[in-house]
């Protein structure tokens, strides 16, 4: 059984954002991971160039799309899923905590046509749920602590952590969104630097190192072991909570947060067109 997928990366760099086409080479088939829609906050105008360039591969590339993954409810990009399920099909897929993140902010943008029980996705994957890219086996990892919602994604040799890790020079998530916790995210790294060491390890966002090197994505469950700043060479987890805590407290809210959330909730829905026939997201005032 094979066991390598291919594994191509889109990279977004307005968001610093990786979208991956995972496929299975022998049967062509194909999920996508973590798509971004392009969206000027300005105007309020959203557009799909980067989705695009996702059709544009799997067609190229004669692949047939089975899943749409979402590693998390994200706050820095808004999801192009629900455009992508048009154009290629696939399901729609997320972590089942899913539920608490919609709970959690659709309390807080009042968003009250949505049920928060996760049924605007198609799949909720709980923790060692598995499935299949073709002939690959799939497996899924709760791994919560960044968000409730957030997974990490096995698929062969390859794992998928969304946000939950980045690459090892900047270090591991941040803990001060609503249902985040950073000892829930130290149990979930261990879970990652558990897996075998040869694993190739993708991230979902990359920002340079501050400017000091070019954008990267992969790395391998060895080399964070041994090099993740924040977690690398066996790290405590009181120290690991202390710091991460202390971190967090200094950090400013994704610029995109506000209209991120309320699209990624919804499996990148937009909220329901008014009478006019427009869409409109909220900004809560004096809430964040």
């Amino acid at each position: 059984m094979p066991t390598s997928p291919d594994v191509v990366c889109l990279f977004d760099d307005r968001t610093n954002s990786a979208t991956y086409v995972v496929s299975d080479p022998e049967t062509a088939k194909a999920v996508v991971i973590d798509p971004v829609l392009d969206f000027d906050p300005i105007a309020g105008k959203t557009w799909t160039e980067s989705a695009q360039r996702v059709v544009d591969h799997v067609r190229e590339n004669g692949l047939a799309v089975d899943w749409l993954l979402e590693t998390h409810v994200h706050a820095d990009h808004l999801s192009a899923a629900q455009w992508l399920s048009g154009e290629l099909g696939g399901a729609r897929a997320i972590g089942a905590g899913v539920t608490q993140v919609q709970k959690t902010f659709g309390e807080l943008f009042n968003a009250r046509e949505m049920t928060p029980d996760g049924s605007q996705f198609d799949r909720l994957f709980g923790d060692g749920d598995t499935f299949a890219i073709g002939n690959i086996e799939a497996r899924v990892i709760a791994t919560p602590g960044h968000t409730p919602a957030c997974v990490t994604y096995v698929i062969g040799d390859a794992c998928f952590v969304g946000d939950t890790m980045f690459m090892p020079d900047s270090g591991t998530a941040r803990c001060d969104f609503p249902g985040g916790d950073a000892r829930q995210l130290y149990a979930s790294l261990t879970k990652i630097l558990a897996l075998p060491g040869d694993m190739r390890l993708f991230v979902c966002h990359d920002y340079g190192a501050g400017g000091t090197r070019d954008f990267e994505w992969e790395t391998t469950v060895a080399t964070q072991r041994a090099d993740n700043i924040h977690v690398g060479g066996g790290v405590l987890e009181h120290d690991y909570v202390q710091m991460r805590t202390d971190r967090d407290a200094t950090l400013s809210l994704p610029r995109l947060i506000i209209p991120a959330v309320q699209i990624n909730m919804r499996a990148g829905a937009f909220p329901p067109a008014e009478e006019n026939g427009a869409s409109y997201l909220k900004v809560p005032l004096n809430v964040f």
